[in-house]
């Protein structure tokens, strides 16, 4: 039996999405919910079985799989199953392994995402923002924002959408986590031309933990002990050349923003900024109104 709930969770997932509920489930087995309670305590503990199966299938080709270091995991699981099914792992991936959060509106957001991904369609949505109460309230007044869904990615324990905004013209990205009410529109995405190109792992680098500001190439003064610091950051490309014997410089795209500046001062007197001038001064004003909030 636990193997035929397993079958027919993919085939739900296939076809709704996790949208679907235990007496979707039981329909399609021919058996009361009861009976599924028997063998599975919840909806979230048969999802989380689906995934142990292809683990498991994974491990059966373990060496084989291993010996090409190309391929990532959802990659190496599609050698194990069909095209839909693939389709369906890049999907539930996402959601399985999510780091942190136990908002159940992240599993679905991330499901309405996935498929108007797929269909090719815009999404709308509310967007949250926390308030001193520790409550959420929806940003540009309760309006909807309606955007153009091209990526998920996840950085620094959240996940993010990745969409082209056509009334500012410009990608945005969003937590997934403050999104509510999203729904799947019947106009088709726009913004394919600015994503021609796009660099996801790039964006990633240059935005998350460093965004809200203007796009710049600095370069950076660092002591030689943190070239790993940089790399991690920056990707393994980042120009950098020595200067002198305990230093280097490297030329580094980001956000220039509050967040980077305060990732630079993390990092301690091992780095400074070298370059553009504006950056500089605009460091400078960051630490003296630093300083000056904790002299009041």
């Amino acid at each position: 039996m636990r193997e035929k709930i397993i079958d027919a969770t993919v085939e739900e997932f296939k076809q709704n999405g996790l949208k679907f509920t235990m007496n979707d489930l039981a329909k399609r087995l021919g058996i009361s919910k009861k009976t599924i309670y028997t063998v599975f305590e919840s909806k979230q503990a048969v999802l989380v079985a689906v995934a142990d199966r292809y683990a498991a299938d994974l491990n059966s080709m373990q060496e084989e799989l291993e010996a090409d270091v190309s391929l990532n995991v959802v990659q190496k699981l599609e050698k194990l199953c069909c095209k839909t099914d693939a389709e369906m792992l890049s999907r539930y991936v996402f959601i399985v392994n999510r780091p942190k959060t136990e908002n159940e509106t992240v599993y679905y957001n991330v499901d309405y995402i996935h498929t108007a991904i797929y269909e090719n369609k815009q999404i709308k949505f509310h967007y949250a923002e926390w308030t001193v109460k520790k409550e959420l309230k929806f940003k540009k007044n309760g309006a909807f924002y309606v955007v153009s869904p091209w990526a998920l990615t996840w950085d620094d324990e959240n996940y993010y959408l990745v969409a082209y905004d056509a009334a500012a013209g410009i990608i945005k990205h969003y937590r997934v986590d403050k999104m509510r009410d999203t729904e799947i529109m019947e106009a088709d995405r726009t913004g394919e031309e600015s994503f021609k190109n796009f660099d996801l792992a790039a964006f990633a680098k240059k935005t998350f933990g460093m965004y809200g500001g203007v796009d710049a190439e600095v370069t950076l003064e660092c002591r030689n002990e943190l070239v790993g610091v940089v790399i991690d950051r920056f990707g393994h490309d980042v120009w950098m050349c020595p200067h002198g014997e305990d230093h280097f410089r490297a030329r580094v795209p980001v956000a220039v923003s509050s967040q980077f500046f305060g990732w630079i001062t993390g990092i301690g007197s091992g780095m400074r900024i070298v370059g553009p001038e504006d950056v500089r001064q605009q460091y400078k004003e960051y630490l003296q109104n630093a300083i000056q909030n904790h002299m009041d």
